[in-house]
């Protein structure tokens, strides 16, 4: 690390030489200009000529007919989170009615506009403010519509209600468009500091708001697959026994309260809450060992099937909740940015 000593230049001016090798690396001469940005913890980077806080990056993506439809919505997801405000299409004949689609689906997905569209270029751009995006808003968000999710999918197993069911699945892309958003918001925070600062963020803090979030996504993902299960079974005629499905109501209900307690208390930074959250994962492995003892009075195998997913699901989305406890705890625990006096 290079140490500079300030010195006096006039009557109210404070200056610092800067290194001469930076300055030979990136060729600075003197009258050029470089770019002062203040960090959260004080600290001052310097780069070198005039710098714009974020460019409004674009991207082009040369598309050939024969591309899946699936990688090509991939492509697009990685330009999105890697901080692209523009992605230009262009395809080496016409795109084919399965990539428009697709294109148009993800493009929604991501709250991106189309802005320019013919059989051969397809030019889609973002126009959200990210530095104004309240990163804790958008979580308890996401969390809300996921509790929602979880709660209506026991329900619809409870009651054996198809309707709420496909409502739960129908909620998953609101999901993941936050997912989505979030994840954008917590790479451009480390790829650009001045956004950071903005958003109110410590590189460290981008790390644990990024696993929080995906382990949010998992727990909705499961939640769907619950739901899934319970339109298959309704569609085929089959179901558990009351005594069966009480067990799973009983072990879902230990799972949901343990998921809305360890996001409770990330943001209430709780730790004790937390601890309790992660010990309480001995007495769910109890309970599936019960549930999977119960699997042997299951006559038919699909419903053998079922019963073996729902619980798997449930038990995830405990183990999602002990991670998220984990986070909390470490969280709790970072290192405060020095300060140099």
């Amino acid at each position: 690390m290079d140490r500079r000593k300030i010195m006096s230049l006039g009557r109210s001016s404070l200056v610092i030489s800067l290194p001469k090798h930076w300055i030979k690396l990136t060729e600075l001469e003197r009258g050029d200009y470089v770019t002062l940005n203040i960090q959260k913890d004080n600290s001052l980077i310097v780069f070198p000529g005039v710098r714009k806080e974020r460019e409004d990056r674009e991207i082009t993506l040369n598309v050939d007919p024969s591309e899946n439809k699936d990688l090509l919505t991939r492509k697009i997801i990685a330009c999105y989170l890697n901080g692209y405000f523009g992605i230009n299409l262009i395809s080496t004949d016409i795109f084919t009615v399965a990539q428009q689609k697709a294109v148009r689906n993800i493009v929604g997905m991501l709250y991106m506009r189309i802005l320019e569209s013919d059989a051969r270029r397809i030019y889609a751009k973002i126009f959200v403010d990210e530095s104004k995006a309240p990163i804790d808003t958008a979580i308890r968000r996401m969390h809300v519509i996921t509790s929602s999710m979880f709660q209506d999918a026991l329900k619809s197993l409870l009651n054996q209600d198809v309707e709420l069911a496909r409502v739960v699945h129908g909620l998953d892309d609101d999901v993941d468009n936050l997912n989505f958003f979030l994840l954008r918001l917590l790479r451009g925070a480390v790829l650009h500091p001045s956004l950071a600062v903005k958003l109110g963020l410590e590189p460290i803090d981008c790390l644990d708001f990024q696993t929080l979030v995906q382990r949010i996504e998992y727990v909705a993902d499961h939640a769907v697959t619950i739901a899934k299960n319970v339109i298959m079974s309704s569609g085929r005629g089959l179901w558990l026994s009351q005594s069966v499905v009480e067990s799973l109501m009983n072990f879902g209900n230990q799972a949901f309260d343990m998921y809305n307690e360890a996001i409770r208390a990330f943001f209430a930074r709780d730790i004790d809450a937390s601890n309790n959250v992660i010990e309480r994962l001995d007495e769910m492995e109890m309970l599936n060992q019960k549930l999977a003892l119960s699997t042997i009075s299951v006559n038919e195998a699909l419903a053998v099937c079922m019963l073996c997913i729902i619980r798997d699901s449930i038990k995830r989305i405990a183990e999602y909740a002990a991670d998220i406890a984990e986070i909390t705890i470490d969280h709790a625990y970072k290192p405060k940015p020095a300060v140099s006096t």
